[in-house]
């Protein structure tokens, strides 16, 4: 079985890497051909939120809407990327708290 590949830069890549990932550093204007790549040998694409960025919308969300393979964008935490805090909306939806 292929491993997942991660289309990223050098230091998020090392850690992927321990995890048994194969890792690509994407030089800048080959992020689209990268992504075709990855996702015509890998049965998972983790793709860092920066290159993400320099794919054209429309190419990336047909690569993460489609299924094989599995393609995910993964935030980068050096940026400071604020994850989404759902904790407020689940305890509306479970009615341990008043909707406003």
């Amino acid at each position: 079985m292929a491993a997942p590949i991660h289309l990223g830069d050098e230091v998020a890549g090392a850690g992927f890497r321990l995890a048994g990932v194969v890792t690509r550093t994407v030089a800048p204007g080959e992020e689209t051909h990268a992504l075709a790549q990855a996702r015509a040998e890998a049965p998972v694409v983790l793709v860092s939120a920066d290159v993400a960025a320099r794919i054209p919308p429309g190419i990336l969300g047909a690569a993460l809407a489609a299924v094989p393979p599995v393609t995910v964008v993964v935030p980068d935490l050096r940026a400071g990327f604020a994850f989404a805090d759902d904790s407020a909306r689940l305890r509306r939806q479970l009615g341990l708290e008043e909707a406003r």
